[in-house]
């Protein structure tokens, strides 16, 4: 999935799940709505409570010859005359509203309803966020690079006075003369050393020292470090400066069309100090400050 994609196949999922909840809200005001009391409703409970207070009153009215001797009782004595009661003590049951119960299941759908929707917009965004950040098959520096045909990087190296850049490898590179195969053995790794019998070395742009961008010197034919004076061959093994080591390395693989292809996922790291295989010397003034041999 390509990074366009991903961001607009988000925005369209965020605008129809913001929808999906404006219209559930709008639902969920409705159902409030839904649970006040009509006026039906209303009116019923008003008549039922008058009814209560008139059989309170007519009960109040009506004194019973019992209820005047136990006024007597209560004179004479001074003890009143507790009646008995059929009272249990348990509360009439009392059938749920049917109204509140419609109220409460529709609140209950809603809010499911919303909080799937939410748990989806989670997921989709999580996937989104991977999708952007999960590297493509297109290439790029950290991956395999193409640079194009062998035949092609020698002629873009002697028309370059020596030096090939891939800017999309941040890489330079130049001819490894075969006959100092013999004395790079041991000192590189085993695809270095396949690509220097094919002519060539690919050494990784950044300064070993402080990391910074290495040009050439066309006319030393050296890499000279502008930063702090680290100065390498033609094939990246170190002459001067602070560098600890020589610049560092990137293997390819040549295939049977003659494609280079270069793998910047890897980093081989420079050759020690004292590393001197090809013999080069400086071919001319330097560029930056002079060699310290």
């Amino acid at each position: 999935m390509s990074t366009t994609a991903a961001i607009i196949i988000g925005v369209v999922a965020v605008v129809v799940l913001a929808a999906l909840a404006f219209v559930t809200l709008a639902r969920r005001s409705d159902v409030r709505g839904a649970g006040a009391l009509s006026a039906e409703t209303v009116k019923r409970d008003s008549t039922a409570r008058k009814q209560r207070a008139a059989v309170e009153g007519e009960a109040a009215a009506a004194r019973t010859g019992a209820d005047a001797e136990a006024e007597g009782v209560v004179a004479r004595t001074g003890t009143a005359v507790v009646p008995a009661s059929d009272d249990t003590g348990l509360a009439p049951f009392t059938p749920p509203d049917p109204e509140e119960i419609g109220v409460s299941r529709r609140q209950f759908f809603n809010r499911a309803t919303i909080g799937l929707m939410a748990a989806s917009l989670g997921a989709f965004s999580a996937a989104a966020f991977v999708a952007f950040l999960w590297p493509t098959k297109t290439g790029g520096f950290g991956g395999k690079v193409s640079v194009g045909k062998l035949s092609d990087v020698k002629t873009g190296i002697a028309s370059g006075d020596g030096f090939f850049y891939a800017p999309e490898a941040r890489a330079w590179i130049t001819e490894y003369p075969v006959d100092a195969i013999s004395k790079a053995d041991g000192i590189y790794q085993g695809p270095l050393l396949a690509n220097m019998q094919e002519g060539i070395i690919i050494s990784y742009q950044k300064c070993p020292h402080l990391g910074c961008r290495v040009p050439q010197c066309v006319s030393s034919q050296w890499f000279e470090c502008g930063c702090h004076g680290s100065q390498y061959n033609r094939v990246g093994e170190k002459k001067a400066g602070p560098a600890p080591r020589g610049m560092d390395h990137f293997a390819a693989e040549i295939t049977g069309a003659g494609d280079v292809i270069i793998d910047t996922g890897t980093v081989w790291q420079g050759p020690p100090i004292g590393t001197n295989t090809t013999g080069q010397e400086a071919e001319g003034p330097h560029c930056v400050g002079a060699a310290d041999h």
